[in-house]
């Protein structure tokens, strides 16, 4: 019992640090690109099977035109969620900020910063 439960909070312990690094779409696996917040099985296996048929992804534009149900507005949350193509964030996607104490990112912040940068074009 105490192996299973060691086991446990290890399996925890390495899947929530996929939440807070980078994640290349190109390099990554079906674990590593379900760790990325708003990309579940369906997708990460979309993701995959499309990589092993198309080879690797371009850029962002590429990602978003082979990826279906990925467009601008899924990649941009992606980008911000750490997701990357060849190591790059997706060009002119605001950057998630800290704004709570637990590190979380305020839906309303991101919006508002989005809303910041397209007013200073």
């Amino acid at each position: 019992m105490l192996k299973k439960l060691l086991l446990a909070a290890i399996a925890f312990i390495a899947t929530m640090s996929f939440a807070f690094a980078q994640v290349d779409v190109n390099k990554a696996d079906q674990a590593a690109l379900d760790g990325v917040k708003g990309i579940g099985p369906k997708i990460s296996k979309t993701i995959i099977d499309e990589r092993k048929k198309g080879g690797n992804f371009k850029d962002w534009a590429d990602f978003e035109k082979r990826v279906k149900g990925v467009g601008e507005k899924n990649s941009t949350k992606l980008s911000q969620a750490g997701l990357t193509v060849n190591g790059q964030a997706k060009p002119n996607a605001p950057a998630a900020k800290d704004t709570k104490k637990d590190g979380k990112t305020d839906a309303k912040t991101v919006k508002k910063d989005a809303k910041k940068d397209e007013t200073k074009k």
